[in-house]
């Protein structure tokens, strides 16, 4: 390959393969990003401390709108011991129609010993005609604790694009101090594919919710357990979901939802009791706008 290729192949990837690097240290009781690299379409935006717990808030900014096919995104962060970041969007991934290629997103994040992460990013939206690939791969440390969120949407809805996606994929893998796994992986397609939604079809919204950690101990995970059980069981016309202990110390919930108000709703209270029983924390304003 010659010189005039190889600049034109990075042209293209100008705007369409983005990287951003992030690292976390505590200083005076405080969690301050300490080094970052990047690349657009991703948009470095400062972390926001919160409150006087020492946690930050770090919004994940990609101005371009959406993906379009093609797209390569990734996200490496690192968080030193004893910090506690809270990841989220300050809208919803939106993923354009692609008639052959898929884009793809990659996250990689390391928690330190006793380190908290919140990973809370708002849902995906695939519209119809769309190829989507993610992987959100954790590893904690001993004493780390993870909060992870993940939420999809069934199309655009008001457009009547339920299902109407060619392709979508998606692979979250939890690997703990001791090398034991929670992974979850599955693959979509539209409406009319064999890869289909299945009994999901009659929803609009599908959601998991991981929450892992070895200090915690197992009297306050049966707490935590009992309480998200009821407050899923109050919402059974809206909301249908389960929670159960996977091989991890922690929980799994899963949930799918017929609007995105009550999933919103619901996830929100989720997170609320979560934080009081983990953290003795308050709930959390991001200040998205």
């Amino acid at each position: 390959m010659g010189p005039a290729a190889v600049q034109g192949d990075s042209l293209r990837s100008v705007g369409r393969v983005g990287a951003l690097t992030l690292e976390y240290e505590q200083r005076n009781r405080a969690t301050v990003l300490t080094r970052s690299q990047c690349h657009t379409p991703w948009h470095l935006s400062p972390p926001i401390h919160l409150d006087e717990t020492g946690c930050v808030y770090q919004p994940l900014l990609n101005p371009s709108g959406g993906l379009v096919g093609g797209d390569r995104l990734s996200l490496d962060a690192t968080l030193g011991p004893d910090t506690h970041v809270i990841f989220s969007t300050p809208s919803a991934n939106r993923v354009y129609r692609s008639p052959s290629e898929s884009s793809e997103q990659w996250v990689n994040l390391s928690v330190g010993d006793r380190a908290i992460l919140e990973w809370v990013p708002d849902l995906t939206i695939p519209f119809a005609g769309s190829r989507y690939r993610q992987t959100i791969h954790v590893r904690l440390a001993p004493g780390a604790t993870l909060l992870l969120w993940d939420a999809l949407a069934c199309g655009r809805i008001a457009r009547g694009e339920r299902w109407a996606f060619a392709r979508l994929e998606n692979e979250i893998c939890i690997t703990v101090a001791d090398g034991r796994r929670l992974i979850e992986r599955y693959v979509l397609g539209g409406a009319r594919s064999p890869l289909g939604a299945g009994l999901a079809r009659e929803w609009n919204y599908v959601a998991s919710c991981y929450l892992v950690g070895d200090l915690v101990d197992a009297e306050r995970w049966k707490h935590l357990e009992e309480h998200l059980a009821v407050m899923l069981e109050e919402q059974a016309d809206e909301v249908l979901g389960g929670v159960s202990g996977p091989a991890l110390p922690g929980l799994a919930v899963k949930l799918v939802a017929r609007s995105a108000q009550t999933l919103t709703q619901m996830f929100a209270a989720l997170w609320a009791e979560a934080r009081r029983c983990l953290w003795d924390g308050p709930a959390a304003d991001l200040r998205r706008y």
